[in-house]
C-alpha cells in the first residue's frame, strides 16, 4: 500500500454517528481501494472507529476470500483468525472504551466487484464497478452482512487518472500529479448500510444539474453518448424537485449521481448517494418512446429515502424499500406522463396480481421469501389503497414523521403502521389483515379504488361488456374523450381482428395504438400494403422491427425494397432493428449477395463481450435459427456459459445444450475450446464428464 494513500486515510478526523449493534458500535470507517483489474483483486485497507458498549472479548467482520497483511488494534498488531467468510480479533473489550482498528488485506471477489473489458481488444470500455444488493459488499471490504448496522464510510480510491471514479458521497479532492494513478477521496456526512457502498471505475463524462432545494446532480454518461444524454435523462431534475416536495422532507445525502454500467444485473441499485443502471438504458430519443428510463430513474432516486435513509430490520420488512420506491415511482410518473398514466398502470399490475392469486400462488407482504412482484406491485397498492383510506393529508404527515423518527436508523413494518394510525387516529387492522398479512390480492378493493379515481378506468367497466357486440375501431378510435390506456384495453378485449378492420389502426395519430396493429397484423394482405409500408419508417423502432419481418414476410417480390428502406437504422439499445435487418438480408439470396459475408461477420460480432446480453441474446438465436453460427460465435458461447448475469448465463447453457446435442455443431464447439483457457470452460467441462 503506498505511504501516500495511507496519509490522506489517517489525516481525516473521526466524526461519531453511530447505530445500536449489539455489544459493540462502529462509528466510521476509512476504506482505502486500490483496485487491480488485470488481476481482478482489491488491495485495500480500512479503518475502523468503534465504541464498546457492553463487555466483550471479540469483534468480527464479514470478509470473503481474502488475505490479510495488516491488523492493527489502537496502534499495536493484534492476533486474528480468519476465515473464508470472516475475520475475526480477540481482545478483552471493555464497556466505555474506544478503539482504532486498522486491516489491509487483498480481496479476490467472486462477486460484487466486476471487471469488465480489460481482457478484450477494445479501447476505452474498460469498467469496474460493484454490486452489493442486501449483504455482498464483504466480497471487497470486511463490512457488514447485516443491514442493522450502519456506519459512516468514506472512500480513498487510487486508479489511473484517465478514468472517472464515482462513488458514495461528496468528491473532496482529486490528486493532479506527474503520477499515472490519481487519488480521489470521497466523504460522507451520514452513516448508511454497509450493502450501499459502491463504487464505479471508467471513461465517462457527465452532465450537473441543480435541484430546486440546491443539492448537486451529477448525470454521467460515456464519451460517445453525448446526444443521448436529453432523453436518458430527460424529466431527472423534475423527479427530484416532485419527490422532494411529495415526500416532504428533504434529500438526504450531499449529492447525487447516476451512472450507466456494461453488463449490469438487473436495471438499476439505489447504492446511497449513487445510482448504478444498465447502460442498456442509455437511448436516443426514437427510443423514449418504446424504451425509457424515468421510471428506473425515479425508482432509484425514492430509494434514497425508502430504504437508504430509513432502512428494513431485515427481509420481513421489505416492503419499506420496494413497495414505496414502485409507489412514489408511479407517483413521478403520474406527475410526468398524467393521471391516466397511473390508474392503467395499477390496474395492468392489479390484473397480473389477481391471476396469480386465483391460482393459489398470492403472496403476503410480510413474508421474507415473497417475490419481486408482491414486493414491488402489491407493495405499491398497498400505499396507494392506505393513502386512500386515511385521506392524502394525514398520509403525508405520518410519511414524514416516519422518515424523521427513524432516520439513520433500521425500522419494521409495525412501527412503520403505528406512525400511520397516528397521524389522524386511524385504525388500519382491517388493512393489515387484507393488504399486508393476506395471500390473497383482494381484486374487488383495488376494482373499487380504481373505479373511484379514475374516470377513464369507470367508462372502461361501462364499454368492456358490451365490446365483442357493439366494439367498432374507427368510431372509438375517434373518441378524443377516451384515454390512449382505454383505447388500448378496449382493443385488447377485442382480440382478434378482421385484416381489412387494422386499416383503422396502421392510420392512427397515435403512434401506440400504430404500434398495437403491427403486433396484430402477421400477414399482410395486398390491400394494406400500401398502408403499411410507412411504419418501417415510424417513430418507434418497435414498430419499425415488426413491420419490417412482416412486410419482409408477406411480399417476398419487394424484399430488397423493405431492406433498402430500412438499412441504417439500429433500434433500440438492444439493436433490435440491426439484429432482425441481418438476418433477413442474409436470408434474402439476391439481396447485395457481395456484402453477405460483411452482414455475417457483423451478426456475429454482436455475440461478443463488448455487448450487452440483450444484443448478444438475440444475436445468438438468430445466429443459430438461421443455422451460421461459426468459430467465433461459438467462442462467445462457450464464455458466456460463465457470465456473471445468471439470466443471460441459463440462456447460454440452454442453447449451448441444444447444440451439443448435435454430433456436427459438438464437433466444432470442441474444436474451437482449445483455443480457450481453463476458466473458460468450465460449463463445457461439466458436458464433457
Amino acid at each position: 500500500m503506498k505511504k501516500i494513500v495511507l496519509a490522506f486515510i489517517l489525516c481525516f478526523c473521526f466524526s461519531s454517528y453511530g447505530q445500536h449493534q449489539d455489544k459493540v458500535d462502529f462509528i466510521k470507517a476509512k476504506v482505502y481501494l486500490g483496485p487491480l483489474p488485470k488481476e481482478k483483486k482489491i488491495q485495500g485497507g480500512v479503518i475502523y472507529r468503534f465504541n464498546v458498549l457492553q463487555n466483550v472479548d471479540s469483534v468480527f467482520f464479514d470478509a470473503k476470500n481474502m488475505d490479510f497483511s495488516k491488523v492493527e488494534l489502537d496502534g499495536k498488531k493484534i492476533d486474528f483468525t480468519a476465515t473464508e467468510k470472516t475475520i475475526s480479533i480477540s481482545h478483552k473489550f471493555k464497556k466505555g472504551d474506544s478503539h482504532k482498528l486498522i486491516i489491509e488485506y487483498i480481496a479476490k471477489p467472486k462477486q460484487t466487484v466486476y471487471f469488465i473489458g480489460w481482457d478484450d481488444e477494445l479501447e476505452g470500455n474498460e469498467q469496474i464497478w460493484t454490486q452489493g444488493q442486501g449483504k455482498y459488499t464483504s466480497h471487497w471490504l470486511p463490512s457488514f452482512d447485516d443491514m442493522e448496522e450502519k456506519v459512516e464510510f468514506d472512500f480513498t480510491i487510487e486508479a489511473d487518472k484517465k478514468y472517472q471514479v464515482i462513488a458514495n458521497g461528496n468528491l473532496l479532492l482529486k490528486t493532479d500529479n506527474d503520477e499515472e494513478d490519481a487519488i480521489w477521496l470521497f466523504d460522507m456526512k451520514k452513516p448508511m448500510s454497509s450493502y450501499l457502498l459502491a463504487f464505479a471505475i471508467g471513461n465517462y463524462n457527465k452532465q450537473v444539474l441543480k435541484s430546486e432545494s440546491g443539492v448537486t446532480i451529477e448525470n454521467y454518461y460515456y464519451p460517445g453518448d453525448s446526444l443521448k444524454v436529453e432523453p436518458t435523462y430527460r424529466y431527472t431534475k423534475r423527479i427530484f424537485d416532485f419527490l422532494e416536495n411529495e415526500i416532504g422532507v428533504g434529500y438526504p445525502w450531499q449529492n447525487y449521481k447516476q451512472v450507466p454500467v456494461h453488463d449490469f444485473l438487473y436495471a438499476g441499485m439505489e447504492n446511497t448517494s449513487a445510482t448504478f443502471f444498465s447502460d442498456a438504458y442509455v437511448i436516443d430519443s426514437t427510443s423514449f418512446i418504446d424504451r425509457n428510463y424515468v421510471n428506473i430513474n425515479a425508482h432509484e432516486l425514492a430509494h434514497q429515502w425508502f430504504g437508504n435513509l430509513v432502512t428494513e430490520m431485515n427481509s420481513e420488512h421489505h416492503w419499506l424499500h420496494e413497495g414505496f420506491a414502485t409507489y412514489y415511482a408511479y407517483l413521478a410518473e403520474k406527475e410526468i406522463f398524467g393521471d391516466d398514466h397511473f390508474f392503467w398502470k395499477l390496474f395492468e399490475t392489479a390484473k397480473t396480481l389477481n391471476n396469480i392469486s386465483e391460482k393459489g400462488e398470492g403472496e403476503s407482504l410480510l413474508n421474507p421469501k415473497a417475490s419481486s412482484l408482491t414486493f414491488y406491485e402489491k407493495g405499491a397498492w398497498a400505499l396507494a389503497v392506505l393513502k386512500d383510506k386515511i385521506g392524502e393529508e394525514d398520509f403525508k404527515t405520518a410519511i414524514q414523521n416516519y422518515l424523521k423518527k427513524y432516520q439513520f436508523q433500521n425500522v419494521t413494518v409495525p412501527e412503520f403502521i403505528t406512525e400511520m394510525e397516528g397521524s389522524g387516529n386511524h385504525d388500519l387492522s382491517d388493512f393489515k389483515t387484507i393488504w399486508l398479512e393476506g395471500d390473497v390480492f383482494p381484486m374487488d378493493d383495488a376494482k373499487d379504488y380504481l373505479m373511484k379515481n379514475s374516470a377513464s378506468i369507470r367508462m372502461y367497466y361501462v364499454l368492456k361488456h358490451d365490446v365483442e357486440k357493439n366494439f367498432n375501431s374507427p368510431e372509438i378510435l375517434k373518441d378524443s374523450e377516451l384515454s390512449t390506456e382505454l383505447k388500448l384495453e378496449l382493443l385488447q378485449q377485442k382480440g382478434d381482428f378482421p385484416k381489412l378492420e387494422l386499416w383503422s389502426l396502421i392510420a392512427s395519430d397515435d403512434i401506440k395504438i400504430r404500434q398495437f396493429a403491427a403486433r396484430k397484423m402477421g400477414e399482410i394482405p395486398e390491400g394494406l400494403k400500401e398502408l403499411a409500408e410507412p411504419l418501417l419508417l415510424d417513430d418507434s423502432y418497435i414498430t419499425n422491427e415488426l413491420m419490417l419481418y412482416n412486410l419482409w414476410s408477406s411480399f417476398d417480390y419487394d424484399r430488397s425494397v423493405f431492406l433498402d428502406k430500412t438499412r441504417d437504422i439500429i433500434g433500440l439499445p438492444n439493436k433490435n432493428v440491426r439484429l432482425l435487418w441481418l438476418t433477413l438480408a442474409l436470408f434474402t439470396p439476391d439481396y447485395n449477395p457481395t456484402e453477405s459475408v460483411y452482414y455475417h461477420r457483423e451478426l456475429v460480432g454482436y455475440t461478443s463481450a463488448i455487448y450487452n446480453p440483450e444484443v448478444r441474446q438475440t444475436a445468438f438465436q438468430y445466429l443459430s435459427e438461421i443455422k451460421a453460427l461459426n468459430d467465433d460465435a461459438y467462442i462467445n458461447l462457450i464464455k458466456a456459459t460463465n457470465h456473471h448475469s445468471w439470466q443471460f448465463r441459463n440462456y447460454a447453457r440452454q442453447l449451448f445444450d441444444t447444440l451439443w446435442i448435435d454430433e456436427e455443431q459438438k464437433k466444432e464447439i470442441e474444436k474451437v475450446a482449445i483455443q480457450l483457457n481453463s476458466s473458460d470452460l468450465r460449463y463445457l467441462k461439466t458436458k464433457l464428464k
